[in-house]
């Protein structure tokens, strides 16, 4: 499990995190990841490529989950 820490920010949209966490090369596959359906958020499917991610959500993809930390 990897841990993303927002580093005071409120949010990271889902799409930034996918890119920072290395699961995705650019944003335009990670928006297209998210927009087939491959990538959950608190155990559900998330489709909204810009979606809020907030402290202690889990994002799933593939295998691999981080943990959102503030």
């Amino acid at each position: 499990m990897e841990t993303f820490n927002l580093e005071g920010h409120p949010h990271v949209e889902l799409c930034d995190l996918l890119k920072h966490l290395g699961w995705a090369d650019s944003g335009g596959q990670a928006k297209q990841l998210i927009a087939e359906g491959l990538v959950e958020v608190d155990g559900q499917v998330d489709t909204r490529k810009r979606g809020k991610i907030r402290a202690e959500q889990v994002v799933n993809f593939n295998g691999m989950k981080a943990v959102i930390k503030p």
